[in-house]
């Protein structure tokens, strides 16, 4: 049976392997890897993708460990794409996402896969949206992407997600300095964490600062009023809330077709991007004056994947 058919049965050993193969830099597994990538395509789409990203400390592993639990609780499969900042001395990464949360990654309906950043800018993985299909493929129905957490550059996520989730920490002396215009902006949920012990004045504080501040923010252009709300993952408090507003925007999102435009207008951007990676910039241009990328857009919208149409080139 090949990698594929395994990975489309469920088989989370054939899925990190996949992914490994995606992952690789050698020449031999560049095909292999976008055969794979056409073979699952038409097995994904179906799963809330949600972006969690905040300031290191603010606590997203603890966070997506007690969310996690609470899905797979509820039988849903859920599968983390944690990424790590990789050194630019030694170009290592740590890759302890999975042992921060151990008891997420000993769970039969959780996967998590913690990969380097390899120096890609925007908090997210090179390989992060192939990762994505791979996921859904395998049947995981929600997909949280764990940026790096480096502040306002995190937000090429936001063009591989769904939903955007933004936590922020209260008492840390700059609770509306924490307001970055290109991140906010972006965020359908902003969370306020560590909402417990003597923390939770502060907390409750700092979520009345940023509500009032987000009014001054431009309405979304799909309709959704960001969501702010504080919670305690070490006490499992306002988790489940969450959840139920990450549901409701989902379900809004289906029914005014918001989510399916959002999703071809995500791989138009990452095709522009790949064309543009694999050719330069000079190549890139012509091509766009030409309006090749408009043909590649629409065959985009066909069902071809990005490699298929990079080959075609």
């Amino acid at each position: 049976m090949g990698l594929a058919q395994q990975i489309i049965e469920g088989n989370r050993t054939a899925l990190g392997q996949g992914i490994t193969l995606l992952e690789s830099t050698l020449t031999e597994h560049e095909k292999q890897a976008q055969d794979l990538i056409t073979a699952c395509t038409p097995y994904s789409g179906n799963s809330i993708r949600v972006g969690v990203t905040g300031v290191p400390g603010v606590g997203k592993s603890t966070f997506i460990e007690a969310f996690g639990k609470l899905l797979t609780s509820q039988g849903k499969k859920v599968a983390v794409l944690a990424i790590d900042p990789t050194s630019e001395r030694t170009y290592g990464s740590i890759l302890g996402d999975k042992s921060r949360m151990h008891e997420l990654a000993a769970d039969k309906n959780a996967f998590i896969r913690p990969s380097p950043s390899s120096g890609t800018l925007g908090g997210v993985a090179n390989k992060t949206r192939e990762s994505i299909i791979l996921c859904e493929a395998a049947g995981f129905e929600i997909i949280l992407i764990e940026t790096v957490g480096v502040g306002q550059s995190e937000t090429t996520v936001s063009n591989l997600v769904d939903f955007f989730l933004l936590l922020m920490l209260a008492g840390a002396g700059d609770e509306l300095q924490g307001i970055k215009r290109g991140i906010m902006e972006l965020a359908d949920a902003l969370i306020i964490t560590k909402a417990d012990g003597d923390n939770i004045t502060n907390s409750k504080n700092a979520a009345l600062a940023y509500k009032r501040a987000l009014h001054l923010f431009p309405a979304m252009e799909n309709g959704w009023t960001p969501q702010v709300s504080t919670c305690s993952a070490l006490e499992n408090i306002g988790i489940l809330e969450i959840f139920e507003t990450i549901n409701k925007f989902d379900t809004q999102m289906i029914s005014s077709g918001w989510k399916m435009e959002n999703r071809k207008d995500q791989n138009s951007y990452w095709l522009h991007h790949e064309v543009k990676e694999k050719l330069g910039s000079k190549q890139y241009n012509s091509l766009l004056a030409e309006g090749k990328l408009n043909i590649l857009e629409k065959e985009l919208t066909k069902g071809k994947t990005i490699y298929q149409l990079l080959v075609s080139l």
